[in-house]
Parts: C-alpha cells; structure tokens; sequence
C-alpha cells in the first residue's frame, strides 16, 4: 500500500499488452513474460500498462512451477494483460523488491504474486493458481471469481465450451438440469448455493451443471435455448431438452424434490411432432420434396421451448383442420432439430412463418398468429405490410454508434448520454421516445450529445461490456469520452410513473450538468426503478 501512493499519477492507456524481452536467466520461461530487475522500468512498467500481475521469487528456481504455469497464461491473455518476474534473489531484484517492501522469502513457497491496475497496486493474487483462474482473472481483474473456485460447487458439473455441452447431452445417460448463468448476474449469485446443495442432495441420480454463456461466443446457443436472460434453467433428458425451470425463488428441496424427482421430470411433453396433429411435420431430409408436392405451402419454423409458438400451436392446428389441403397446406418444423432448413432459410427467431409457391419462397409472415389470420392469408395470399422502422433506422437527433467509432464520437463532446440497450427489451422500448424527445431539444449544442449503441449488434456485445453493461437499458454520461457517472433516474412509460418525469429526468440530467451555476433539478422525485438483467 506505501508502493501505491508512491508511484500513482498521470496515466498513459494503450492497449495492454504483454512485452517480449528476453530473460538472461537459466529457467526457461516464455519470452512474454517481463523479466525486470530496476526499479525505473519497473515504474515505467506500471505506468504504460493498466493489467500487471507481477510474480515475485526469492529465488531463480523457487518460483519455477509457477513460471511454467504463467508462461501459458501469457500466451493466453497477450494483448489484454502484462505478466512480470522479478528474481528478489538476485542483486538488482533484491534492491527493487526492498523498495517496493516485498519479501517472497516469507511467504510459503518462496513466491508472491501481486497484481496492479492503472499503475497502482490493486491487491494480492489469492485465486486458485490454475490456468483458467488465472486467465479469468486478467481479463476481469475486478470481476468475480468462477464459480467453479467455490469449494461447495465441487457437486456442480462445470461446463466450459459449446462442444463440452454437445459432448455432455450426447453422452450422459442422466438427467441434465443445466443453469445457464452470467457471473456478474444478482439472481444467479442467490441461485448459486441452492443450486449447489440441490446437486450435492441429487448426486449419482441427476446432473446439475452449470455454463458462463454471457461471452458473445455463446450467442447462438443462447438463441437456441431461448436464453434471454440469466439465470436460464434448462432441463434435458438423454439428450434432449424438455423444460425450462422458472421458479426463481426456489429452495434446493424444490429443485431437488419437488422439481427434479416430481410430474414435471416424469411426465415430459409430448413433442407436436409425434401428438394428433393436422400439421404436416417436416425434417431436414423431407423438406424439400414435400415442397415439390405442394403447390402452395405454409411453414411455421419453430422451437419447442418457446412461448409464442407454444400459443401459437392449437390456433395452428385448427386452422390447418379448416383448410384441409385446400388452397394450401399447413407444415411445421423443430429448427433446433432440423438445423439444417432454419440455417437455410436464416431462421433467427420463434415462430417464423413463411409461405411458399412451387418450391420457392415467396413471403415471411410475422403478422399470422390466429387462426382467423392464417385462413384469411391462405384464401387470399397477400406480401405482408412492410416491417417496421428500427429506431436506428428513423430520422432523429439520436446519434446511433458502434464498436467502430463510439471513442471517437464522443471524444469532442462535453457532455454525451449514452443509451445501451437491446431492441427487443420492453423497457428499452418504453425509454425511447423520451430519450429521442430530449436529444432533440438539445440539437443545436455541438457539445452535446445524446447517443445510443445497440448491443446485440456484431461487434457492440464486446463494447457494451467494456463500459459495464449488465442490464438493459443502461446510461452513461461522458466527459469528452470518458465516462463521469451512470444515470440512474426514471427511464418512462412504466406503471405508475408519469411519462412526462421520465422526459424531464433525460432533459435535466445534462442541463443540470451544462449549467457554470448548478441548478436544482425540476420535476418530481422519481421513485420507480426497473431493471431488466441480461
């Protein structure tokens, strides 16, 4: 701690990245660890790279396992964080390590490791020294630690990759209760040592596992399994899923009893495909010659844990009883089996209806969701109305960034309130027409800006992450593109709040900050928060 204030200061932020010099020492290590002996590099060290997890020895060879541990680690993590040794048992080391008051020497096994964030030291490594803890821990020096670290979790089946879970649902001849999961995520954080004792009480009988999807990697799994938001429970049996568990509240004896061993595990679903059903059921192998017999064809693409196909079946169904054949058939198919056509036909979302004419696709059809509707169409097939205008795609004051230029949008604005958001979440929808209203009053000031990033698109996942986005919507407020604060007032259009709070709330939050005299902000206290955590 006396290191920290005797080296912070003025910082300098590239990229972190790890430095390649050559070690002179006998132990063979990766050339992308830092060997530093003198205390100016080491300052200078600290002061051109934000991410540094020095590993201290007190001597050539007493830190030796951990070298060869870091050296993969390294490889790991280069471009994200800085890995540095320094030999206290040398004559240069020991001078540098006296004066930052470290002694390896007293600690059990002749090493420390230390960790330091923007140029001052952050805290002691006290994590696990495994390779996936500790490349967890440089990409996210202040994030959680996995969950796999618990001790009590040992019971919990922890998954790391998309082909880990193939692997897992494919092999296992158990049960799978999996909870999908985000680390940073509140609920799941409660969840954790009820799900952990739940799999400890079912151990041998039922598999309870557990998988980080929150990185931008696991996208399509999570479109698969409609993971919309964290936790997600999904329950499988010999492969396949069957249910999802939404009982949020739970104790380890509801999932474990109750839940596990109860009608709901016992008594699965019928799949639409094998019930009574007037709908011609499709697979990838019997797609396209059932096209070439149908002149005229409506197809519903669907998944079976979705909810709006689920209230869309029966009006489905009967609908296909009242046409029967005539002037069209009616199909259906599961795109989370049949991969094939929904990767075809760029299937992204439950249902999807499309209708086809000889063999070829003709519309997509996302108003056809009653009976009434469905009948209509197939007497009169008509192209349905144009979709609606996404708010990127209206004319408005928002400025709409992304990945590619949000630091430098923002780096000539005093002040810049930044909306992360994703289209589909309802209180994003609800924030956006008082937030539009807003950039639009303050149009003329080139010092201000309202702007708005789309987190589900491409690239954006990684940025909203830099900038602490862990639910939509999330505000941030930018002083000439570095982040003040986080907004936290009325976002409109809620129950119980007066839509014309949540506009002054926008309005005010930047004239209170633009005004040289602070101003006291009008307009009601606001006393509704929501939240929607993804």
């Amino acid at each position: 701690q006396l290191f920290c204030s005797r080296f912070s200061g003025s910082m300098l932020f590239p990229l972190p990245q790890v430095w390649l010099l050559p070690l002179l020492d006998a132990v063979k290590v990766s050339p992308l660890i830092e060997k530093v002996s003198d205390h100016k590099d080491f300052k200078k060290l600290l002061r051109t790279r934000t991410n540094v997890l020095v590993l201290y020895t007190k001597s050539a060879t007493s830190g030796e396992s951990q070298l060869k541990l870091l050296s993969d680690v390294a490889q790991t993590v280069k471009g994200q964080g800085t890995i540095a040794w320094v030999n206290c048992g040398d004559s240069e080391g020991r001078k540098l390590c006296k004066k930052v008051k470290v002694d390896p020497g007293a600690k059990f096994g002749g090493f420390e490791m230390l960790h330091y964030k923007d140029g001052t030291f952050h805290m002691e490594y006290n994590r696990p020294a495994t390779f996936k803890s500790m490349v967890a821990f440089l990409k996210d020096p202040s994030g959680p630690p996995l969950w796999e670290e618990n001790p009590e979790a040992k019971d919990v089946l922890h998954v790391e990759t998309e082909k880990d879970f193939r692997k897992l649902l494919k092999k296992e001849e158990r049960p799978i209760l999996m909870m999908f999961y985000a680390p940073w995520c509140g609920v799941c954080k409660r969840m954790q040592p009820i799900f952990q004792q739940a799999a400890t009480e079912t151990k041998g009988r039922y598999v309870l596992a557990g998988m980080n999807v929150h990185p931008s990697e696991f996208d399509g799994l999570k479109q698969e399994y409609n993971v919309k938001g964290y936790p997600t429970f999904c329950y499988f049996e010999k492969g396949k899923f069957l249910h999802h568990y939404e009982n949020y509240g739970a104790t380890s004896k509801d999932i474990a009893s109750d839940w596990l061993e109860g009608p709901a595990a016992k008594d699965p679903e019928v799949p639409w495909s094998e019930s009574d059903s007037p709908v011609f059921h499709l697979t990838d192998e019997s797609f396209d010659s059932f096209l070439e017999e149908h002149t005229a064809a409506l197809i519903m693409f669907y998944a079976p844990w979705c909810g709006h196909c689920k209230k869309m079946k029966p009006e489905y169904d009967e609908a296909a009883e009242v046409l029967n054949k005539s002037p069209g058939v009616l199909a259906a198919l599961d795109a989370t089996v049949h991969k094939a056509a929904g990767d075809r036909f760029k299937i992204s979302g439950f249902p999807t209806v499309k209708y086809f004419v000889n063999g070829e696709e003709k519309y997509t059809l996302p108003h056809l969701r009653s009976k009434e509707k469905i009948i209509e169409f197939m007497h009169n097939p008509q192209a349905p109305p144009p979709p609606e205008q996404s708010w990127e795609e209206k004319p408005s004051s928002v400025s709409h960034l992304g990945f590619e230029d949000f630091r430098e949008a923002l780096k000539k604005k005093k002040h810049a309130l930044v909306m992360f958001y994703a289209p589909w979440c309802p209180h994003c929808k609800n924030a956006v027409p008082h937030f539009t209203t807003a950039a639009e009053l303050f149009k003329e000031d080139r010092k201000i800006v309202y702007a708005a990033v789309d987190c589900t698109k491409g690239q954006n996942h990684e940025l909203c992450k830099q900038e602490g986005v862990e639910g939509y919507p999330t505000f941030n407020h930018y002083n000439y593109g570095k982040f003040s604060e986080r907004y936290n007032g009325d976002r409109g259009g809620i129950k119980n709040c007066a839509k014309i709070k949540a506009l002054n709330y926008f309005i005010n939050f930047i004239h209170f900050r633009r005004s040289v005299k602070k101003k006291k902000m009008y307009g009601l206290k606001h006393n509704c928060r929501f939240f929607y955590e993804i």
